[in-house]
């Protein structure tokens, strides 16, 4: 065996998911010949262009004296199911030398009205980085602040229901959230599902206690009310800082700064300038005169003018980028927003995009992502519910059982919470644990089921109802809602669902009723039942009743159902049927078919 062999049987090399057979033939400074050769012999017929998966050029690379693997991007983005985003665990596997410091990137969430939109408004106009671009600032949905000499960057998004888009695609890319509550007026519903959202999303909180400059503030009662969820301030030994400020007086500002900086500090925010480029869709629109316009947040490598970019379905080689105040530049660098040209599709806010080789390799890629969102499309994956919860967790596609609660009042929260916490205490290791996002009192409503949505939990109500609104947005989005009257019976299903014990409940669903007018006699069928639907449908597959003088007397399968000569699937109201059903032929005129079928309750 020569050197060279040698040499090549220790080789490794990364692949990428897709390329053509002159890439791989570069990739490994092979003949392409010999990699159309190798193809063949494994019953591959290949011309030099073609398009090859990871699959059968790893087959090949191996045969030819390599060791294959995937390349590290396409890898994460393959596994990129769990909780951790890609980016974040891209950065993970850097090497420990290359990594640097980065600005930290802050969200700001809060109620409504407690000045989330003042707040950021006056820290931009005391502490934004001024480069001057024509005397406009122009808002591209991000910018950067000034603190010591440090860089933070905020992003500027419209509350919590934009911060659960970005997290929902497991692409969530602040380091930490600053929670604005009002003085005056305390932790509000709101308050608490942006503290829900921020929770799921494991990121750091920092609250900005605002408005402390009005007569009717109370500060001592919001950290209470802030210690009741879970929030302790500093100050009474807890572990989040809560900065007292006036968005409106600008004060209080460089101490909120000097705070999400200290919190900052308190984790590793790191990144590597020189390694694969990736990062987050932070919006995105398409401009009538400059085409698909879109901020981008850069959180590893260096994004440069000219770079091909892959974000979801959409493409493009960036035409020119622009920083956060409108003046042009040719590169930025990790936790940097820009705003970009180039893409050729408007992709979708929460997005991550990623750098590639060229347009070639980013249209494979975009054919790859379309053809998969088709088959997944077709699977039509089934929803999250608690009997399907232990079967998943097992599959290693949940770490825990995650709750949304609602109840009549907060008395009947408090025995609920209290009997979950006791389940896990007892949780053991390799167990399911459970996690209760988020509680309150009322109707379950649309933004209960968008947090479940995001957080892939189950909304469970007690002595309450969903709205009509939620039960379609539930319904859209694949979400559990499951009602009880009986604290004991709720929960009671939620340790079972944990033991892999609870059984689907099934509920019988009238469809149709048809009235039988004749009775016709053939061979092959025995009697065929001439009916009328009048109410409803009647379906092929459903199960019939027989009433006849108000009893029921028989109930089974249809075994056909027909429209005048046509086998059919359904008849609807108005309309006349032929209908044999299964072992049972003693069917008389004026009997009364009712047709239901029985089918899983994820909604009660």
């Amino acid at each position: 065996m020569s050197e060279q062999t040698k040499e090549q049987e220790t080789k490794s090399i990364e692949l990428p998911s897709n390329m053509t057979v002159r890439d791989l033939a570069e990739l490994m400074d092979a003949s392409p010949i010999d990699v159309i050769k190798t193809l063949m012999s494994n019953g591959v017929m290949a011309n030099i262009n073609q398009l090859i998966d990871y699959d059968t050029a790893a087959i090949v690379a191996s045969e030819m004296g390599y060791e294959a693997s995937l390349e590290t991007v396409d890898q994460l983005e393959a596994e990129d199911v769990g909780e951790v985003p890609m980016w974040r665990r891209l950065i993970a596997s850097e090497d420990k030398a290359s990594l640097k410091p980065r600005p930290p990137v802050v969200t700001i969430l809060g109620h409504v009205d407690h000045g989330k939109t003042t707040l950021l408004d006056a820290i931009r106009q005391t502490s934004v980085v001024s480069e001057e671009a024509g005397g406009i600032t122009q808002h591209i949905g991000a910018y950067q602040a000034k603190h010591k000499d440090r860089l933070i960057t905020f992003l500027d998004t419209p509350g919590h229901a934009a911060f659960t888009a970005m997290r929902s695609r497991g692409a969530q890319g602040a380091d930490l959230v600053v929670l604005v509550v009002a003085a005056d007026d305390g932790v509000m519903p709101q308050t608490k599902e942006a503290l829900a959202h921020a929770k799921a999303a494991k990121v750091p909180i920092v609250v900005a206690m605002n408005k402390v400059d009005l007569p009717s503030a109370n500060p001592d009662l919001v950290k209470q009310q802030l210690a009741d969820n879970g929030l302790i301030p500093d100050e009474w030994d807890g572990d989040t800082i809560v900065v007292p400020v006036s968005a409106k007086q600008k004060t209080g500002l460089e101490d909120l700064l000097e705070g999400i900086l200290l919190v900052a500090d308190s984790t590793e925010i790191l990144a590597n300038p020189d390694g694969e480029v990736i990062g987050t869709v932070i919006e995105a629109e398409r401009d009538p005169s400059r085409g698909v316009v879109a901020t981008l947040l850069v959180q590893n490598g260096t994004l440069k003018q000219g770079d091909t970019l892959v974000v979801g379905m959409a493409y493009g080689k960036m035409r020119a980028m622009f920083d956060f105040v409108g003046n042009p530049i040719e590169a930025v660098g990790p936790a940097t927003p820009t705003s970009v040209l180039g893409l050729k599709e408007v992709p979708t806010a929460g997005d991550p995009f990623r750098v590639v080789e060229s347009e070639k390799e980013a249209r494979a890629i975009v054919a790859e992502r379309e053809e998969k969102a088709k088959e997944n499309k077709a699977k039509s994956a089934s929803p999250l519910t608690l009997e399907s919860m232990f079967d998943a967790f097992h599959a290693g596609e949940l770490r825990e059982l995650r709750l949304i609660l609602k109840a009549d009042v907060q008395g009947s929260l408090e025995p609920i919470l209290s009997s979950l916490e006791e389940m896990s205490a007892t949780d053991k290791e390799g167990e399911i644990g459970v996690n209760v996002l988020f509680t309150g009192t009322g109707n379950i409503s649309e933004n209960d089921i968008t947090l479940a949505s995001a957080s892939r939990a189950i909304v469970m109500g007690f002595n309450v109802e969903a709205d009509n609104a939620a039960r379609r947005l539930a319904e859209t989005e694949g979400v559990s809602i499951r009602l009880y009257d009986i604290i004991y019976r709720m929960t009671e299903d939620v340790e079972k669902a944990l033991k892999g014990m609870l059984e689907p409940e099934i509920r019988e669903r009238t469809i149709g009723k048809a009235e039988v007018r004749a009775i016709f006699k053939i061979s092959r069928y025995g009697k065929i039942a001439g009916c009328r639907v009048i109410e409803g449908e009647i379906q092929r597959n459903a199960i019939m009743r027989v009433i006849r003088n108000g009893e029921q007397i028989h109930e089974g399968p249809i075994s056909s159902l027909k429209h005048e000569k046509d086998d059919v699937r359904e008849v609807r109201e108005g309309f006349e049927c032929g209908i044999n059903l299964k072992e049972f032929d003693a069917i008389q005129e004026g009997d009364i078919l009712e047709a239901f079928v029985r089918e899983k309750v994820a909604i009660s």
